[in-house]
């Protein structure tokens, strides 16, 4: 028997290092939210900015009602699209957080 005290043993939960495949996990979930937010960053510069600006001469030979199609994008669209894309984007990380194991 030994004199000298032995700290007790460490559970993972109160463990401060994760575990490698803890890591791994993290790193796969991160790598999946930032190439799900650089998609749907990429959309929304699409819409917002090109068919805002670049593409309206082609959107504004189409008409909603009265208003042409550019100016309806450069107005509303692109807020439409936004608020679109933050619910896919709340879609899909609940889906992520369930796969990954870091869901609430």
């Amino acid at each position: 028997m030994s004199d000298t005290p032995q700290p007790p043993p460490s559970s993972p939960e109160s463990s401060s290092a994760p575990t490698p495949a803890l890591s791994e996990a993290h790193r796969n979930y991160w790598r999946a939210n930032l190439r799900l937010i650089a998609v749907l960053l990429s959309i929304w510069a699409v819409v917002s900015y090109g068919c805002s600006i670049l593409f309206i001469e082609q959107l504004n030979k189409i008409t909603i009602g009265k208003l042409p199609l550019g100016f309806w994008f450069a107005q509303q669209g692109s807020i439409y699209v936004f608020v679109v894309l933050i619910l896919i984007y709340a879609w899909q990380m609940d889906k992520a957080d369930r796969k990954f194991g870091v869901n609430e």
